[in-house]
């Protein structure tokens, strides 16, 4: 077990516990398809995430991570934008306090071995639920043919969905 404090430019003051070990024991419901480290290496979310937030995470996650200071959606592997803003997430209510950076910042901090009982649920259900694009990708997209929904394929990365093998 590992105590983490958070200090960054979205949260102050928050502190947790690692009680797994990174990449072991996730709840048989989810099964993600790509790791933090290997969605970052990808290129999501043009680049902007976590960037003010790297000393929570192993250094390795980011040796070839596409990140800028703005987000440049030319670092998305489909060269897409296919995220909303923050304010749209809050409004939705998508955004519990523990994880102000919405899932992505969530699925790190699981995948670290941070585990809290109800947001976990709630977020392995949405991850579950997004998994309908894949469904929209092979109806009406030739199989590999990337450039064909290439919105709906860079959001699925964004969610630890591999898009690539579809």
């Amino acid at each position: 077990m590992k105590n983490v404090s958070v200090n960054d430019k979205m949260q102050k003051g928050y502190t947790y516990q690692r009680i797994e070990r990174a990449g072991e024991n996730f709840c048989s419901q989810f099964m993600p398809e790509l790791t933090p480290k290997e969605m970052l290496g990808l290129g999501v979310f043009g680049g902007k995430y976590l960037n003010d937030c790297k000393d929570e995470f192993p250094n390795d996650w980011f040796t070839c991570a596409k990140l800028s200071e703005v987000k440049n959606e030319s670092l998305n592997y489909f060269s897409v934008n296919a995220s909303q803003p923050l304010s749209e997430w809050e409004k939705k209510g998508w955004i519990h306090p523990q994880d102000p950076r919405g899932w992505f910042q969530w699925y790190c901090r699981y995948f670290m071995g941070r585990r809290t009982n109800d947001e976990d649920q709630r977020q392995i259900k949405r991850w579950r639920a997004f998994r309908r694009h894949a469904g929209a990708i092979k109806k009406y997209c030739e199989p590999f043919d990337f450039q064909c929904r290439k919105k709906q394929r860079q959001a699925l990365l964004h969610w630890a969905y591999d898009a690539r093998n579809i």
